[in-house]
């Protein structure tokens, strides 16, 4: 005859269950997640890229760096207002300055929102 220790009695379907909404959750978190991410390591890569160039600025021309950028914003898929890239060059204190906004959305089912990202960039020359 076997034994069942009192407090194991009746939790065989309460294990299922726990996995089940936990890997649930899982799912609806990476569904969500993902497209969200992809926004943000899209932005972070056009940033490390804008400072590139920043650090770059002192050899090259204002038209070359726009250039460059415009083809990282492309290859990454960012909207077409990612590309007005606004570049200025100050003589007190002498830096670099490059700047530019965009928007994108993300629409799934029970969530649309809109993101505004301002990558900035600021290096001395």
């Amino acid at each position: 005859m076997r034994r069942v220790a009192a407090g194991a009695r009746g939790t065989r379907g309460k294990t299922r269950l726990g996995c089940i909404l936990t890997l649930l959750l899982l799912a609806i978190g990476l569904y969500y997640g993902i497209p969200i991410g992809t926004i943000y390591v899209n932005h972070w890569r056009f940033k490390e890229e804008m400072k590139t160039q920043a650090r770059l600025a002192p050899s090259i021309d204002d038209a070359a760096i726009r250039r460059r950028l415009r083809l990282k914003a492309e290859d990454l898929g960012l909207p077409e207002e990612a590309r007005q890239i606004v570049i200025r060059r100050t003589l007190r204190p002498r830096e670099i300055v490059i700047r530019t906004t965009y928007e994108q959305t993300i629409d799934l089912p029970f969530v649309h929102h809109t993101f505004t990202l301002s990558p900035e960039v600021r290096s001395p020359l």
